[in-house]
C-alpha cells in the first residue's frame, strides 16, 4: 500500500491523481507540482482526498490537519478533505473557530473515484 491521493472538482469528480514517486505507506509528500494543478483549477475544485493505510475508519492526523488548514488558508476557502482506508471512507471539514478544529464524519455511500483512490493506492 502506497498512499495517494485525487484532486476534485466542484462535482466532486476526479481532476487530477497525486502519486508522486516519494510516497510511502504512511506519507504523501507536499508536492509543488500538486500544489500548481491545485492553483490552476483553485475556482474549480471541492477537495482533495487521500489513502490511509489499513482497514477500519480512517481519522486525519496533525499533519493532515495542518496541511488542511494551509491549502485553505493559501486559496482563501475551505475544502473538503475525504480520506479513505481498504474499506472506509470519511469527509473531513473545517468546524472552527480554532485554526485546527476540523471535525469528520463516516460516509456510508462511497463515490465513484473510491475504488480508484484504493487501485492507485495498491491496496
Amino acid at each position: 500500500m502506497m498512499e495517494a491521493g485525487i484532486l476534485l472538482d466542484l462535482e466532486g469528480k476526479p481532476l487530477y491523481f497525486h502519486t508522486p514517486h516519494n510516497r510511502s505507506i504512511s506519507e504523501l509528500p507536499d508536492s509543488l507540482d500538486l500544489w500548481n494543478v491545485i492553483w490552476e483549477h483553485r475556482d474549480n475544485i471541492s477537495g482533495f482526498a487521500h489513502s490511509h493505510p489499513g482497514l477500519g475508519i480512517p481519522s486525519p492526523s496533525w499533519t493532515d490537519v495542518t496541511t488542511f488548514s494551509a491549502v485553505e488558508i493559501g486559496l482563501g476557502k475551505k475544502l473538503d478533505w475525504p480520506i479513505i482506508s481498504g474499506d472506509n471512507m470519511i469527509i473531513t471539514r473545517f468546524l472552527g473557530p480554532g485554526k485546527y478544529d476540523y471535525i469528520y464524519h463516516v460516509v456510508s455511500e462511497k463515490p465513484d473515484w473510491f475504488d480508484e483512490l484504493r487501485k492507485i493506492s495498491n491496496y
